[in-house]
């Protein structure tokens, strides 16, 4: 029987290029986001089980939505937390109302899918929970000190329930992108202070990480070879946190 993923955020950049690939490698790929015509249109092009139109900073909606991916597929074996957003600002000018919703999608969310998740895993004694963080959570971005510590959030938290879970054959990890060439990032580099060629003489590699990479290691994390990784953090970065 095929193995049920369930990915948030998946109608663009990463997460659309992990249910592309995914689904390729015959997964059974549930996705969810807010926009209705991006859903049907990315479900159609890489032949998703189904989709879900969702708002994530409702607490409530995160409960209903693994209960109706679990209905419908009779199952769910994996879990990828990537729906989030990014703020550029500094401290003092970021409104109080980004600070709550950052929060609540970067943060809450993937804790409360994992938490609704987890009791499916458990009871098939298998599972696996992978987290899109970023680099900015593990060596800072100035002006970005919100999304900074939302993401930052991911470590700690892969690391405890790592080790909560790890009787169960449930794996939890974390993948940090360094800057990835998506319309976010684009945009991020639009708002900061700095020129596209200046971000790129910042990264060892001189390159920006492609989205299909991130998606082949999310299908290695997934997979049965990946059990003993577990609890981990993982900087997918060209080089960007090693100095």
């Amino acid at each position: 029987m095929n193995k049920t993923v369930l990915i948030t955020g998946a109608t663009k950049g990463i997460g659309k290029s992990i249910a592309a690939l995914l689904a390729q490698s015959g997964y059974d790929v549930y996705i969810c986001a807010r926009n209705k015509e991006n859903l049907t249109q990315t479900a159609s092009e890489i032949k998703a089980k189904g989709w879900f139109s969702v708002d994530l900073t409702d607490a409530e909606n995160c409960k209903s939505l693994i209960k109706q991916v679990n209905d419908e597929a009779g199952k769910l074996d994996i879990l990828v937390n990537n729906a989030g957003d990014y703020i550029y600002s500094p401290i003092e000018k970021t409104k109080q109302e980004d600070v709550k919703r950052l929060i609540k999608l970067n943060i809450e969310a993937p804790y409360l899918l994992s938490k609704y998740a987890v009791e499916h895993m458990k009871k098939n004694k298998w599972g696996r929970i992978i987290n899109i963080g970023s680099i900015s959570g593990i060596v800072g971005e100035a002006n970005a000190s919100l999304y900074s510590m939302t993401k930052s959030a991911f470590s700690g938290f892969s690391k405890a329930l790592a080790l909560e879970l790890a009787t169960d054959n449930i794996t939890v990890n974390t993948i940090n992108p360094g800057w990835v060439e998506t319309e976010l990032a684009e945009k991020a580099v639009i708002d900061s202070d700095f020129t596209i060629q200046e971000e790129l003489d910042m990264i060892p590699q001189k390159r920006f990480i492609h989205p299909v990479e991130i998606a082949h290691l999310v299908k290695y994390l997934a997979s049965e070879e990946a059990k003993g990784l577990t609890g981990q953090s993982i900087s997918l970065c060209a080089g960007l946190s090693a100095g």
